[in-house]
């Protein structure tokens, strides 16, 4: 319950920036349970069978490692309006199936690992959503992505590393998956809380995360 009350307390932040937002963006980051090595043994978020970490692979860092994925969906200014967690091994694809019970009527900006003409025709015939994201060289009727769109991707990655070097969101010393689920949402709760303090408190920028908000 602790999880589910933290995210209801984000939801209700973030709805103050996001009322009329019609541009997002989606992403994913690897959350490390163990290292690979230890896979097999670790006994960490293994306490209920759906809740399992697995091996996954991160493009980024072209490597494999062992865990969750972190899911978000972020708007142009920089607040998180959707999160959610997956095993490693679910490809970033199948967030947006989620997405469609979170957000609607809008534009969606990800990168290549959301690319496919039937997710994208599902989106905007179910909730008038249109992905844009960026085609292959080879694919028939190829345009490149606009910049801005490319440009305004870069958000949801500097806020993942807000998260990772302010928030140090992939140390966590969990054991059971609503420990882990509960530490990673307190974490969002508090950047989202600073970018409210700073918004609508100190009228500054929401992304000043390091300066002082006493």
């Amino acid at each position: 319950m602790q999880a589910h009350h933290l995210d209801s307390i984000r939801a209700k932040l973030a709805s103050r920036f996001n009322k009329f937002e019609d541009y997002f963006i989606v992403g994913s980051m690897t959350l490390e349970v163990c290292k690979l090595s230890r896979s097999n043994c670790s006994r960490i978020c293994k306490d209920n069978l759906y809740s399992y970490p697995d091996k996954g692979y991160c493009a980024a860092q072209n490597s494999n490692y062992y865990g969750y994925k972190l899911h978000a969906v972020c708007s142009l200014s920089g607040l998180f309006q959707a999160v959610d967690l997956s095993p490693a091994s679910v490809h970033d694809i199948h967030y947006l199936k989620d997405i469609k019970t979170q957000i609607r009527d809008c534009t969606l900006i990800g990168n290549k690992g959301y690319l496919s003409t039937k997710f994208q025709l599902n989106l905007f015939e179910s909730c008038n959503i249109r992905l844009d994201t960026p085609m292959r060289t080879n694919q028939h009727y190829y345009r490149k992505q606009p910049y801005l769109f490319r440009k305004s991707r870069k958000r949801i990655e500097t806020l993942f590393s807000q998260l990772c070097d302010q928030f140090m969101i992939r140390r966590n010393y969990a054991k059971s998956f609503l420990g882990f689920k509960t530490r990673i949402l307190s974490k969002i709760t508090a950047l989202t809380t600073i970018q409210y303090i700073n918004k609508f408190i100190f009228n500054r920028n929401i992304n000043n995360i390091k300066i002082s908000i006493i």
